[in-house]
């Protein structure tokens, strides 16, 4: 229990005075080996950056707009800078990045400029870009306070990287659309029917739906049926469509009840816009791809590999179980899709490659006496933890884990120090098909209390057997698991900070655990 290992942990600590002890001030690698023999919590909120989930040296990332461009063979992303600077009025200018690998990104810093209070863009919001005859089109939403408050315009450029606003093109909402709740268009091209397709999120009738219109030629547009009518009266914010293998999908944020990223999939593109209307709508071919902190996913491919960024919430008052703020850090995914046309999430396999230089993975003394190790695997019973030295700034935490299929709960605990009565956790709850992040604490009777952060269903594998790969950068977390999906969270103090194995219900057996960073 932890109680044992505190009053463990204390006499190291004391043991070690003479030599150094840890503080809020100071970088941790200053104190070198007492860092990694001591488990009490390190302030380490001074470091707050982000590296491998990229957050801009000014701002934070809002919605991303990527895209593949052939001619740099480059993913480029878009979005929308969160410079969280009190204007209320003028927010939210398009910055780009490039990357070819979703590991590490160019920063070519604004691209599209805010408008002024009088024009319809002094506020920007999500939109999509496509490339024609070595053109490049953004299409994208001027936001302002007056009505029409949302309007589609439009950006060109020549390189991919230098835009100029085409004050020519504007696109308002029709009569049979709320004039207000307009935005985030995206654009593909239809081969079959040789038309461009813009999928716009609205309301029609007092419910949202995904509005469209066509054009042959990007720059006349006729209104046709809306894309998809919805009937939860979900709001779909980030629409993205596209084909892969014998699917189409239909990616969204839905704003108004889970706040998650979710999908629709169909054979066709006629059967996926028709799914409406299906009697059994919404029941089937509907599934849910992350948490709630990861939100505003939009893909884009090179042919080979399928990408997804979105982005990874602050929270109010840089804690862990604050409210989320809007926008944060760039998360991104692989795509993996199964056989039956659904969809997961993997770490990049770029990601993975960074990480090269092997960290301390040796448990502290005391743990031996609630688990035991033979042939290099842990056992770890219902309520034990097997404690590891500190994190550092960027780490990858591997380990294979084995339990009996539908019967116990494990995790991952972080900034788990000896000094405090409580932790994070990231819960794989096999018994009940549910991934969780809680704050977790004993209460005056020993009993333990979970406050639930985020929560996202998953389907246990039948053999029990799980590959866990948690890659924390900063404060940002995403566990990924067999290959097959992810947990993005934001978890305050993991750097420098003690972590763990736990298990909370069952018996978990762990094995090949690794730490490495860069």
């Amino acid at each position: 229990m932890k109680l044992t290992f505190i009053l463990h942990a204390l006499c190291g600590v004391l043991m070690a005075l003479p030599l150094a002890g840890c503080s809020d001030d100071g970088d941790a690698a200053d104190y070198g080996y007492d860092m990694q023999s001591t488990y009490t919590f390190y302030n380490s909120e001074g470091a707050m950056k982000s590296d491998l989930w990229l957050k801009p040296y000014v701002g934070y990332v809002g919605d991303p707009m990527p895209f593949y461009d052939n001619s740099s063979q480059t993913f480029r992303i878009l979005y929308l800078e969160d410079l969280r600077n009190g204007d209320s009025e003028i927010y939210h200018p398009i910055y780009e990045l490039a990357t070819d690998n979703a590991a590490s990104y160019t920063n070519y810093g604004e691209a599209i400029a805010c408008g002024g209070a009088v024009e319809d863009d002094p506020a920007m919001g999500t939109g999509s870009t496509l490339i024609k005859a070595g053109k490049y089109y953004t299409f994208y939403t001027g936001h302002k306070s007056a009505s029409p408050r949302e309007v589609i315009l439009r950006a060109t450029s020549d390189d991919g990287i230098t835009w100029t606003k085409d004050r020519s093109f504007r696109m308002q909402a029709s009569s049979n659309y709320n004039q207000d709740e307009f935005r985030d268009p995206y654009v593909f091209y239809d081969e079959a029917s040789g038309l461009y397709r813009m999928v716009i999120a609205a309301i029609k009738d007092g419910t949202s739906v995904l509005a469209q219109y066509v054009s042959s030629d990007l720059d006349t547009w006729v209104e046709s049926e809306p894309f998809f009518y919805n009937k939860w009266g979900r709001f779909y914010e980030c629409p993205d469509v596209f084909q892969m293998g014998g699917y189409w999908y239909l990616v969204y944020s839905d704003k108004d009840i889970t706040r998650q990223v979710q999908f629709f999939y169909a054979s066709s593109l006629s059967e996926l816009m028709n799914m409406g209307d299906d009697p059994e709508y919404p029941w089937r071919d509907e599934g849910k791809l992350e948490g709630t902190s990861f939100y505003a996913g939009k893909t884009a491919s090179d042919g080979n590999n399928r990408y997804i960024w979105g982005w990874c919430a602050t929270r109010e008052g840089n804690v862990s179980e604050g409210d989320s703020d809007w926008g944060g850090a760039l998360v991104a995914h692989k795509v993996v899709q199964n056989a039956d046309g659904t969809l997961g999430f993997d770490c990049p396999d770029a990601i993975k490659s960074k990480f090269t230089v092997s960290s301390a993975v040796t448990p502290s003394g005391d743990d031996y006496t609630s688990v035991y190790s033979a042939d290099g695997s842990y056992s770890i019973m219902s309520g034990s933890t097997l404690h590891f030295p500190r994190l550092e700034y960027t780490n990858k935490i591997e380990f294979d884990a084995e339990v009996s299929p539908g019967e116990s709960v494990f995790g991952i605990s972080f900034v788990d120090c000896s000094d405090r009565d409580y932790d994070y956790r990231v819960y794989i709850e096999d018994r009940w098909d549910a991934l969780k992040f809680d704050k977790w604490s004993l209460d005056e009777a020993g009993e333990e209390q979970r406050d639930n952060i985020n929560y996202f269903n998953f389907i246990h594998p039948d053999d029990g057997k799980y590959h866990i790969t948690a890659v924390t950068d900063q404060s940002v977390c995403v566990v990924y698991i067999n290959g097959q999906y992810a947990f993005t969270n934001r978890i305050y103090y993991m750097q420098r900070n003690p972590w763990g194995i736990f298990c909370s219900d069952g018996c978990v057996t762990v094995s090949n655990i690794s730490v490495m960073t860069y």
